[in-house]
């Protein structure tokens, strides 16, 4: 009778387990049928910067909001804290609130462009390539709603 060999167990990363893992690789296979891996790999790290970004600000911006001695608007509480400063047409829930509009990717190209303004660490940075023509506009929507659903702020850390 044959030996078999033990089956081995291929290692996977470092052990960590970030807990939306399962949501990238949905993102991944909704863009996958448009473009090719290293496509869509741009558009969906690029979207998830831009929702982590979002999710601190958002949370720095509530604690500012609780405390009647802090401005919510000034970009320096913002700064002291190590967090980038997002202006309004580049938050997250306004990107989601126009997902299904046509326009999603102007919109989206328009956000990148307005953190780099509002932030020098990132001037020239951050992809701005979301309405060219062959990015499937119903798609992108669809990515941001999923994307949505990822907690990626410290609270939801």
């Amino acid at each position: 009778m044959a030996k078999r060999k033990a089956a081995r167990k291929k290692p996977v990363g470092n052990g960590a387990n970030l807990g939306f893992e399962d949501k990238l690789w949905a993102a991944a296979d909704k863009l996958r049928g448009n473009m090719d891996a290293a496509e869509y790999k741009h558009v969906v790290l690029g979207l998830i910067f831009l929702k982590y970004i979002s999710d601190s600000f958002l949370e720095k911006y509530h604690a500012l909001q609780n405390d009647e001695y802090a401005d919510p608007e000034d970009k320096d509480e913002y700064l002291a804290e190590n967090i980038f400063w997002v202006p309004p047409e580049a938050r997250w829930d306004f990107l989601q609130k126009n997902a299904k509009r046509p326009e999603i990717g102007k919109l989206v190209d328009d956000a990148m462009a307005a953190i780099e303004r509002d932030n020098q660490a990132l001037k020239g940075v951050l992809p701005k390539n979301y309405a060219r023509p062959a990015l499937d506009k119903q798609r992108l929507g669809e990515v941001i709603d999923l994307i949505a659903t990822i907690g990626l702020g410290d609270e939801q850390a």
